[in-house]
């Protein structure tokens, strides 16, 4: 700093200080300010910082400008790239499907199985074909000393034509099965007594029928038969059914209408005393109109079935309705799917019907409809995984002049007796029933090289005349699997269990109640194919060996065992 700075300094320092004491040393006396204006701020005008300042440097230097330039020299490459190539994709071998097989097979109680089918393409649209089965064994059951052979013998064909508008098929079929009635009370006749029974029974049955089903109608399809039921006892039976059904798509849903036309006559030669033939004559004429309607969710159908019911024979009429109501809703999508409803309708009871759920009915039943006059049910099913599925349902229904199976009183009111006549068959009897139902079923897929499945029935019965629901069981159940054990051997397997049932005895104390224990039977199959046309397989059944029985009186084969070949071709 120079002394010229330092002057300049120092006198306005000494000025302050004077003045500030003089201040101190006077008072300032008091005044009163008058403010004439008020304080009106004002703002300076905002001015832009430059974003490139000017550099005000004393030592700045210039910028030199640089020349270049690119020299070029080829090289020489000796390198060729390869050529791609794609790659071959494995396919699996298409399985060779062929159009006719035959069936062989030979087991102990010196048992034959036969089938052979066969399919032949008419032309592009048109398809024919038939199926023949042949089912026998000698019988041989232990214990039993009546003739207890069977055998059952089929014959069906079928014919297919598939057009632009319009489907149609044409059946028909004949069969023919062999029975004995070997079931008599055990230690009640003697073998002179048996010896003159003739426990044979034939049944001799044939259809025809067809269905057709139309595109773009108002007419969707139609169903017809018409069969034919005979047997050794000169008895007769003719069914012939009709079922039409249309629909009318409306905005929203859509109105279907479906009839149903069930006429049914026929004879016994005789009734069970010998005293009387039987005869007897239904039809049944039924329509059920319902609406439908389907969103993403929600699948609803309302309707009712109205029948009109003639028994020519006694000349008696009636009316009669039965609810159609279904409907089912997706909770979560196909993981858990809710339904209900109730249904009801009339079912014609046929002979046909009863020798084949029970081929030891004699030739003098007295047929007459069930009225299925309510059942209504509810549940949930669904799919937890494409592998996983399962179905659980309860229901609760009541039927009027419900069927039951009941044993023949042994009858001693004829010298000459028929085979049937010795406690051996079974009668038919109608009650009021009302029915308590549980279901529950599982089903496991696993990558189609491995299947099971576990399904069970429990059953509570209220009848109202007769004083228990005989024959039928208060518990059914079943597993099934099926297994691909390598690519050549498979097999299958299955165990069913009929719970205890109840039925009436005539012998040595009549009328007395007799409890038919439950049974197990267990089944399990195995075959292997050598060639996609040649493959053998062998089965066995009832394998604990049990000689349950299923009708009373009656003991089945024990352990059965079936070995044969199948052999697939075309013409």
């Amino acid at each position: 700093m120079s002394i010229k700075q330092i002057v300049l300094f120092s006198i306005p320092a000494l000025f302050l200080f004077h003045f500030s004491a003089n201040a101190q040393e006077k008072e300032l006396d008091p005044e009163v300010v008058n403010i004439v204006k008020p304080y009106t701020p004002t703002i300076s005008d905002a001015f832009k910082v430059k974003e490139t300042p000017s550099l005000n440097d004393s030592v700045s230097t210039a910028k030199k400008d640089v020349k270049y330039s690119i020299f070029s020299v080829p090289v020489a490459s000796t390198f060729t790239p390869a050529k791609g190539k794609a790659t071959n994709v494995e396919k699996a071998k298409p399985v060779k499907l062929y159009d006719n097989y035959a069936t062989l097979g030979f087991g102990n109680y010196t048992s034959i199985l036969g089938e052979l089918y066969s399919n032949f393409e008419i032309s592009r649209t048109d398809n024919a074909g038939f199926f023949f089965r042949h089912n026998s064994s000698q019988g041989d059951i232990k214990g039993v000393k009546l003739d207890n052979h069977y055998y059952d013998t089929s014959l069906d064909a079928n014919y297919t034509s598939r057009q632009r508008d319009v489907t149609y098929r044409l059946d028909a079929g004949v069969e023919h099965q062999l029975f004995n009635w070997y079931g008599v009370p055990k230690g009640y006749y003697s073998d002179e007594d048996l010896a003159r029974i003739d426990t044979k029974q034939n049944y001799l049955s044939g259809y025809v029928g067809g269905s057709i089903a139309l595109d773009d109608s108002f007419f969707d399809k139609a169903a017809a038969s018409i069969r034919y039921t005979g047997d050794s006892f000169s008895s007769s039976e003719l069914n012939a059914k009709l079922k039409p059904e249309f629909s009318f798509p409306l905005e929203n849903v859509t109105f279907k209408l479906d009839g149903d036309l069930d006429y049914l006559m026929g004879s016994f030669d005789k009734d069970y005393s010998g005293s009387t033939d039987i005869k007897y004559s239904y039809l049944n004429v039924g329509l059920a109109p319902s609406i439908n309607f389907v969103n993403n969710d929600l699948s609803v159908s309302l309707g009712v079935a109205g029948y009109v019911s003639l028994d020519t024979e006694n000349s008696d009429t009636n009316f009669s309705l039965y609810p159609k109501v279904n409907v089912s809703y997706r909770l979560l999508d196909e993981t858990v799917i809710a339904y209900g409803g109730a249904e009801g309708g009339i079912k014609q009871n046929t002979y046909y019907d009863f020798k084949e759920e029970n081929p030891f009915v004699s030739p003098t039943l007295n047929i007459a409809p069930t009225k299925k006059l309510y059942e209504a049910f509810g549940g949930i099913k669904g799919k937890l995984s494409n592998a996983f599925a399962y179905n659980a349902r309860v229901s609760y229904g009541k039927d009027e002049n419900s069927a039951l199976f009941q044993s023949n009183d042994i009858n001693f009111t004829t010298s000459q007796n028929e085979g049937y006549h010795y406690g051996n068959s079974f009668n038919v009897v109608y009650d009021d029933i009302n029915t308590l139902a549980f279901f529950g079923e599982v089903k496991v897929d696993v990558s189609g090289q491995f299947s099971v499945g576990v399904n069970a029935n429990y059953y509570s019965y209220s009848t109202d005349v007769q004083s228990e629901a005989w024959n039928l069981p208060s518990l059914k159940a079943s597993v099934f699997s099926n297994f691909n054990i390598t690519e050549k051997l498979y097999g299958s397997a299955s165990l069913f269990y009929v719970g205890e049932r109840k039925d009436v005895s005539n012998a040595g104390f009549i009328g007395e109640e007799i409890t038919l224990d439950g049974f197990v039977d267990a089944n399990l199959s195995f075959g292997y194919r050598f060639t996609d046309r040649l493959s053998a397989f062998v089965k066995g059944s009832n394998l604990f060996g049990e000689n349950y029985k299923k009708w009373m009186n009656y003991p089945v084969q024990g352990i059965q065992g079936l070995a044969g070949v199948t052999y697939k071709f075309d013409w």
